[in-house]
């Protein structure tokens, strides 16, 4: 009987890795791809989002087989993007860029969207993408102080995770809620299954080891 494959999670997020967990799974290995995520010029906010998640799942693939990680495994990648129209919005590193992305998302819509790739143990890719919207309620300048100095938004796109405080923020959700987060749960465990990943075996573990 051929042995299942196991999963390489291409992040060192602990959103992913919590969103994974949520629903019974546990990477056998996390191997982050550290790239380039500058957009390419005129490149539309959906097609950054998944060309970034293959990029990356590919980057992690490579980085595997270097460490040595045997090869039937499946990678699993997700990359989000926040927009506004065409405009994409950085992942802030910087209180400036954070302030300057909070103030534009101040009570108007903006988009969310994030891809995922999962790399088959023989290196095909399978790619989705989806899109969420999102209102913020006017933001105040002392609700963007004090969100600002929470430090909450470093790292995030569109200088904000709406798992956190923004959540108070968030006014209308259109879409995924994990994907917003940063990994859209019903889309990757269809994947998942669809390469034969024993999604349902780790549930019924979960059971048996909560009933002990």
């Amino acid at each position: 009987m051929a042995r299942r494959p196991e999963l390489i999670l291409a992040s060192a997020s602990p959103r992913r890795l919590a969103l994974l967990n949520q629903i019974g799974i546990e990477p056998e290995h996390m191997v982050p791809a550290q790239i380039d995520e500058t957009p390419e010029k005129g490149e539309l906010p959906r097609k950054l989002a998944v060309r970034l998640a293959q990029t990356k799942a590919l980057t992690a693939a490579h980085k595997a087989r270097q460490m040595g990680i045997e090869e039937n495994a499946l990678v699993l990648a997700a990359d989000t993007v926040v927009a506004v129209g065409r405009r994409i919005q950085p992942k802030a590193e910087t209180m400036e860029e954070a302030a300057d992305c909070l103030r534009l998302l101040s009570g108007r819509n903006h988009r969310v969207f994030t891809g995922v790739c999962l790399l088959s143990v023989n290196g095909h890719a399978k790619k989705r993408l989806v899109e969420s919207r999102v209102r913020f309620k006017r933001l105040s300048t002392q609700d963007i102080e004090a969100y600002l100095a929470s430090a909450e938004w470093r790292g995030k796109a569109g200088g904000y995770g709406i798992q956190g405080i923004a959540g108070a923020f968030v006014v209308k959700l259109q879409g995924s809620y994990s994907s917003v987060v940063g990994l859209p749960l019903y889309e990757t465990a269809n994947l998942l299954q669809a390469e034969h990943y024993p999604l349902h075996f780790n549930w019924l573990n979960q059971a048996n080891a909560g009933s002990a």
